[in-house]
């Protein structure tokens, strides 16, 4: 690694920083060294150690979703990269815009294939809107402009930079990047409008299916005006990457997950689809459609491109839709005894309870994530992430990355036990930023929702190899040692009295709190 600091890695993350990044969530490797250095050289973009490199991918597309900036991971190699896919995955789902660094060898070492060397553009390609490989120093500022134009496009997601370390260390003079600017949502044109407000109006039932910036609080409003004026619901997709929630804004039901469930949502309602896709089933299964609503009931207001926000405000201008009064914070269900044993939902009224105002909630499986959707309408106004791609692991480092783009909003992460533990390293990075999260770990040591799968099946669940395959009960994993030993304070609790004094404690600590919330 040269000494000199004028070279690529410098002049890299300096286009970078002109195009919007602030933040790097790394886990660098020898090939990433003159990366670090540099890192030292351009203050201005703030680096995240974490301890693997999926929690370095999760908390990037957590701080995306909060932010709406690019941030960057350092990730080494290929072998690096793949162990950060799986969030990757998610990101794109969510179309995060991410930038990743992949070091690379040499360019004259690559032909003598020495251990480390890996068809890295191979493995990116699936999870990027872009891969680029770096291979003339006089392209830098054009190969960052190509990534960043990919990160923020219009639907954006992760992009790949491919950097060879005889790029990175060699000397490259000072230039003054131009700045990326962020592509533009097309606009729904008025002739489109005109027919949604047609064909809606004669609809003898109605549904408008919400996602992307249609979840918008601004967007919300507008359907709820709509169907206050025509008459029907509003729903969200399934697993939106961030909307907000709660407090004045009208309440919204969710699309279910299983096939026959979306069947009977949706009935034989006219179901209009802003800012997301027709509803599908989440996997097949045999004896339902793919598609779980007709073509023949499906009205495509706004594509993912486009401005769903805008499209619903003009659809509603068009119907003459008048606005719907702001919502009141419902009163909580009645509390239960102090000494009543755990269950979801008594885990989500205590939270409800007390939620501080702007939290953000990462969410991450079905124990907790289902009875939390259903009641979000009655807290105080939050937003929530979810799981978009269905990788697990996702939970706790989107909740880190979520608080580190909103530094002054607490972070709650309701998370389950089996996902938890793709990505426990994430406890690390919270403790070593002194992050302000609370995390809610749903302990019932089992795979909930493969037994849940298993039982539509009808398949034993008592089977010694069904069993062996989806509990984890043996051993029971000490969640409050496994926090201990990252330097993360954790409680274990077993009732709701236990509960809401940890929720009280974890909700103003300057810093991390674990609560194992042990459930039947």
């Amino acid at each position: 690694m040269p000494s000199q600091r004028g070279n690529g890695a410098v002049a890299l993350l300096k286009a970078l920083h002109a195009g919007g990044a602030r933040i790097c969530f790394a886990n660098p490797g020898t090939t990433e060294l003159t990366l670090v250095d540099a890192l030292a050289e351009v203050p201005e973009i703030r680096s995240i150690l974490s301890l693997f490199e999926g929690v370095c991918t999760g908390a990037a597309d957590g701080y995306f979703r909060v932010s709406g900036e690019v941030p960057l991971t350092l990730l080494h190699l290929g072998p690096g990269f793949a162990n950060g896919i799986a969030n990757l995955h998610n990101a794109r789902r969510a179309h995060s815009g991410i930038i990743n660094i992949i070091g690379d060898h040499a360019q004259w070492h690559l032909p003598y294939d020495a251990p480390l060397t890996s068809d890295i553009r191979s493995l990116a390609s699936p999870v990027s809107r872009a891969v680029v490989t770096m291979t003339d120093i006089n392209a830098i500022d054009a190969d960052a402009a190509r990534a960043l134009e990919a990160a923020r496009g219009v639907p954006g997601g992760p992009a790949t930079l491919i950097v060879p370390t005889d790029i990175m260390d060699a000397h490259v003079a000072p230039a003054a990047p131009i700045p990326a600017q962020p592509a533009q949502r097309r606009k729904v044109s008025a002739e489109r409008i005109a027919q949604a407000a047609e064909r809606a109006g004669q609809a003898p039932d109605l549904i408008l299916l919400l996602g992307g910036d249609a979840l918008s609080p601004e967007a919300q409003r507008a359907a709820a005006a709509i169907v206050g004026k025509l008459g029907g619901r509003v729903l969200m997709e399934p697993y939106p990457a961030i909307v907000t929630l709660g407090g004045d804004l009208p309440p919204i039901e969710r699309q279910a997950y299983f096939p026959d469930d979306v069947i009977r949502q949706m009935g034989e309602a006219l179901v209009v689809v802003a800012g997301t896709r027709a509803p599908i089933s989440y996997f097949g299964y045999e004896g339902y459609p793919s598609q779980l609503v007709p073509d023949e009931r499906l009205l495509i207001l706004s594509e993912l491109d486009e401005d769903s926000a805008g499209a619903l405000q003009a659809l509603a201008e068009t119907l003459a839709a008048a606005a719907v009064a702001p919502a009141t914070h419902a009163s909580p269900a009645p509390a239960s005894t102090p000494d009543a044993a755990l269950t979801p939902n008594l885990i989500v009224e205590s939270l409800i309870e007390r939620l501080p105002e702007d939290a953000i909630i990462s969410l991450e499986g079905s124990t907790l994530g289902g009875p939390w959707l259903r009641e979000a309408r009655r807290a105080k106004r939050h937003r929530v992430m979810t799981n978009t791609g269905g990788a697990i692991g996702q939970g706790l480092p989107c909740a880190a990355g979520a608080a580190l783009a909103a530094p002054g909003s607490r972070v709650v992460s309701l998370q389950s036990d089996g996902s938890g533990h793709y990505t426990l390293q994430a406890l690390w990075t919270m403790a070593r930023e002194k992050l302000p999260v609370t995390i809610i770990l749903a302990a019932n040591h089992r795979y909930g929702i493969l037994q849940t799968e298993l039982n539509r099946v009808e398949a034993p669940l008592e089977d010694p190899v069904i069993a062996s395959l989806t509990r984890l009960d043996n051993p029971r994993a000490d969640w409050t040692a496994l926090a201990a030993g990252y330097g993360v304070e954790a409680v274990r609790v077993t009732d709701v009295a236990g509960l809401n004094a940890a929720l009280e404690r974890g909700l103003s600590l300057d810093g991390p709190l674990l609560i194992q919330a042990e459930l039947p």
